[in-house]
């Protein structure tokens, strides 16, 4: 787990300067990787990439980046792990390949030496985003994983230089880079609390989406930023919704015994992988059927007990911490428990927006970033249950979006079309311009953007913006097969999971300088639980049918069979008492008047409503302040 930055000057450059510019985008993401940077130029393309080190496999100097392939011809800069590396490494030494030491780094430049980046990438299990300097074509690789583990932004600057790194403060460290904010982006901060792929807070600035690949040559350089459309420059090297269409057309070829007998080698095998370290480890535990699921599956391979690390909050509607220890005690692992009284989450709320590079809105980043500062105190990765939900319908959502859909097909299109019409400002407001909202959404994908969108019509706050589209709104991102439960699971897993859940873990575990890995997520796990019917997922109103069998074997019934709580932290309480004054300096009129991202009016009254005790609008007014927040490190 590391970071990685670079840039690409239109025209070649004296390579002490480009040197200090690699150092310096490096150094602003440099707690992703304390433990040693790289940079690495070619003065005559006008290319610099630099790389911060967090050592996981092979502490070695042998593990240093940016890494050259053996030929020369490949120079690599690379964030993230490659689980099968032992296998990738044992094909390519049958094939003439050497190596000097034993990490994946180097197994991964060997492949894109051996078979092109292309299939190399087919080849590889794991998370990771990389860029790959070909010195022989003058070109450059930026690749991102299957699922989207691991974040890659890129841009031009204003000087024509191509920029890219793990996090924005890579990009920001580049002197002709802009910082004007993009107002589109930010309606859909306030849509979805967080930023969706391609899209980026900044102007002229993107992201690689999931499963993506952009090759950049000297053309496509000159042609700067005027010329790029991340959709059609952006190519998938694994489609996610064409491999769901794939294993639901084949379907699984057995009962649900043989289906429980699956899951658990496929899950076994894919944490094992995951144990893999040469530093000590340990697991996220809330005691959730998913993070119980995995430290399960490591303490039944692990000869000595798992370190497992959870968090509770002094409000009980968020305090998972009991279930989470008696799950602990049962497994017998190593258990270390944060009890947080509230102090410790309200003095991280200022560094937010730099933990988070971009404005981000889930709250539970709170939890989250407590979480991992505390986990990073006894271990150095630690394994998380994310992707249940969005494989195994674990959210109640989807069981309301789908009764909201079968409700709505009953309604006649032509009614639904009046009923929405002109809805504007006042479905922002809810109640029964809420329901006109939602009796005029376009069928399945509307009815899964209402459980999921906070302001409902943001471009009428946000100033000067324009609504984009994203997984929730297009079509294509639907499988052509399955069921409407595969469709709401496929939104989310294009989005939500991502975007939301994904760059959450990401941001808060780096900021750490902690790896967090998640053996859900294998992308044979994925294609597996897409082949399932979805009996064996959602049976007698249990949501998770199949993993929550599995947990059974591993733990009573008791422990297996609980509510599902969320991961949160009490905001609302916060706002209306000790974050209020901060908030109200955040929202200041006069403030947001002369900054001109928002239209005053309709957010200072959610504000009064709030502190009224009208309406409980804390999530909406939590994306607004956040991006004010974040705003400020703008000018520092």
């Amino acid at each position: 787990m590391c970071g990685i930055a670079g840039a690409w000057a239109p025209h070649p450059d004296d390579a002490s300067v480009l040197h200090a510019l690699g150092t310096a985008m490096g150094a602003a993401i440099a707690h992703r990787g304390p433990d040693d940077a790289g940079t690495w130029v070619d003065a005559d393309a006008g290319l610099v990439l630099s790389h911060r080190r967090l050592s996981i496999l092979d502490l070695s100097p042998l593990g240093h980046q940016p890494m050259a392939s053996a030929d020369g011809r490949w120079q690599l800069a690379y964030n993230g792990e490659i689980y099968n590396h032992a296998a990738l490494r044992a094909e390519l030494a049958a094939l003439g390949h050497g190596f000097r030491g034993h990490s994946d780094t180097e197994v991964l430049v060997a492949a894109i030496a051996q078979w092109g980046v292309d299939e190399a990438l087919s080849r590889a299990n794991g998370m990771f985003a990389f860029a790959a300097w070909d010195t022989r074509a003058r070109a450059l690789w930026l690749a991102r994983d299957r699922v989207g583990k691991k974040p890659l932004y890129y841009g031009w600057s204003g000087d024509g230089s191509f920029v890219f790194g793990s996090e924005l403060a890579a990009l920001r460290a580049h002197p002709a880079l802009s910082a004007a904010v993009d107002p589109d982006a930010l309606a859909l901060l306030l849509r979805f609390d967080y930023i969706p792929a391609p899209h980026a807070i900044l102007r002229g600035v993107h992201k690689l989406a999931a499963g993506r690949l952009l090759r950049v040559d000297a053309r496509r350089l000159a042609g700067g930023a005027a010329g790029h459309d991340p959709a059609r420059d952006q190519q998938a090297w694994w489609n996610a919704r064409e491999r769901q269409e794939a294993m639901i057309a084949r379907g699984f070829d057995g009962d649900e015994a043989a289906a429980l007998d699956a899951l658990d080698a496929l899950l076994r095998d894919a944490t094992a992988l995951r144990m893999e370290a040469d530093v000590p480890l340990g697991a996220f535990l809330s005691g959730g059927t998913d993070s119980s699921l995995v430290t399960a599956l490591m303490q039944a391979q692990s000869p000595r007990p798992v370190r497992s690390f959870s968090i509770g909050f002094d409000n009980a509607v968020h305090d998972e911490s009991a279930h989470a220890a008696a799950v602990a005690r049962h497994l017998g692992t190593e258990h270390t428990e944060l009890h947080v009284d509230g102090h410790a989450a309200l003095d991280l709320v200022p560094a937010m927006p730099r933990v988070f590079d971009e404005p981000f809105a889930d709250s539970s980043q709170l939890p989250m970033a407590l979480l991992c500062r505390m986990t990073r105190r006894h271990v150095t990765v630690a394994l998380s249950g994310d992707g249940g939900d969005e494989l195994f319908f674990g959210y109640g959502r989807y069981a309301r979006a789908l009764r909201n859909h079968r409700n709505m097909a009953r309604v006649p299109a032509p009614l639904r079309r009046t009923l929405g019409h002109d809805r504007g400002e006042a479905a922002r407001l809810g109640g029964l311009a809420a329901l006109r909202a939602a009796l005029a959404a376009d069928g399945l994908q509307g009815a899964a953007r209402q459980r999921v969108q906070r302001w409902r019509d943001p471009e009428a706050v946000v100033i000067g913006a324009h609504r984009l589209s994203t997984a929730y709104d297009s079509p294509s991102a639907l499988p052509r097969n399955g069921t409407a439960a595969d469709a709401l699971m496929a939104l989310d897993f294009a989005c939500y999971l991502p975007e939301d859940i994904l760059a959450k873990v990401d941001r808060a575990s780096m900021a750490a300088s902690l790896e967090a890995r998640a053996p859900l997520l294998d992308w044979r796990v994925a294609e597996f639980a897409w082949s399932l019917p979805l009996a064996m997922k959602w049976q007698g109103g249990t949501l998770k049918h199949l993993p929550k069998r599995l947990l059974g074997r591993y733990l009573p019934e008791a422990l297996v069979h609980r509510p599902k709580s969320g991961f949160g932290a009490p905001v609302g309480d916060w706002l209306r008492g000790p974050l209020r004054d901060w908030a109200e300096a955040q929202l200041d009129e006069r403030r947001l008047h002369e900054e001109g991202h928002f239209d005053p009016a309709p957010v200072r009254a959610l504000w009064r409503e709030f502190q009224a005790g009208q309406r409980k609008w804390h999530t909406h007014l939590w994306g607004v302040l956040m991006f004010q927040a974040w705003r400020q490190t703008l000018d520092t």
